[in-house]
């Protein structure tokens, strides 16, 4: 199979610079990372990629077995960095995409050599010790009406994920984003990614971390950002200036930052 195809591949930059891959979260594809990838292109060589189901990715490789665990969209990330022979890249996941990459670096560990987290969630779900920010009951509704309605669910949801009300034009493109996502996968990448529980993994994670999250954000509160950083040993946990759920596009300039320093700092 033609990996760079079926995930479509795109890679920029500097050819002879330290590879970062940046990775995309649910409803999403790689054209969330267009205000990150000039601040990274000038000193390093960029890998961007759309998970199968996601944006330009074939969509006949899709398979619903494989994209209902976390596990399968952590192959996608370790058949790209195969594919492209990437060693010791930097890891850069979005929401979802922070814990499938502590999958991937487990899974290939000579690929990934650091991960930066950016708004991540180990699980969405409260439980008696762990606050995630959702009841059971929160997320069985939230599964409901995306399932019942999607372009509905979408057309609500995408603003208040994206926060920031004042700058309407953030939800609008998140909801345009969602709506282009065919609605069987996103169901399918919904469950897998709000039922999931990753808790455990993050103990596993042995290379530099950086943790990112935001001052605001009503699905991975800061929490989880406090805790995601005490479970990952030895990781660096930036309470970014910003809110709603996508900080590289609410808040490009901080989040660059610091994700530009916690990279310098890797070398």
């Amino acid at each position: 199979m033609d990996i760079r195809r079926r995930n479509n591949v795109v890679i920029t930059g500097r050819p002879d610079g330290p590879v970062v891959v940046l990775a995309h979260g649910f409803g999403c594809d790689q054209n969330m990372w267009r205000l990150t990838v000039p601040a990274l292109a000038e000193h390093y060589r960029v890998v961007l990629f759309d998970y199968v189901g996601s944006g330009r990715s074939d969509l006949t490789a899709w398979d619903e077995e494989r994209y209902s665990t976390l596990q399968g969209y952590a192959q996608d990330v370790v058949d790209v960095c195969e594919e492209l022979d990437l060693r010791d890249a930097a890891f850069v996941g979005h929401s979802v995409s922070a814990m499938v990459g502590v999958l991937a670096a487990r899974a290939a560990p000579e690929r990934i050599g650091s991960l930066v987290m950016v708004a991540p969630s180990p699980r969405y779900i409260d439980t008696a010790d762990y606050r995630g920010g959702f009841s059971a009951e929160d997320i069985d509704e939230l599964l409901a009406s995306l399932e019942s309605n999607y372009l509905g669910w979408s057309a609500a949801m995408a603003p208040v994920i994206m926060g920031n009300p004042e700058r309407p034009e953030l939800g609008e493109e998140l909801t345009h984003s969602f709506c282009a996502t065919d609605p069987d996968i996103a169901r399918v990448f919904a469950r897998t990614t709000f039922l999931s529980d990753s808790r455990d993994d993050l103990k596993t994670v042995a290379v530099p971390t950086l943790v990112l999250d935001c001052v605001q954000d009503v699905i991975a509160p800061r929490e989880v950002g406090a805790y995601v950083h005490a479970e990952i040993p030895g990781s660096t946990l930036v309470t970014l200036p910003a809110t709603g759920h996508c900080p590289q596009l609410s808040a490009p300039q901080a989040t660059n930052a610091a994700v530009l320093d916690f990279l310098r700092g890797l070398r």
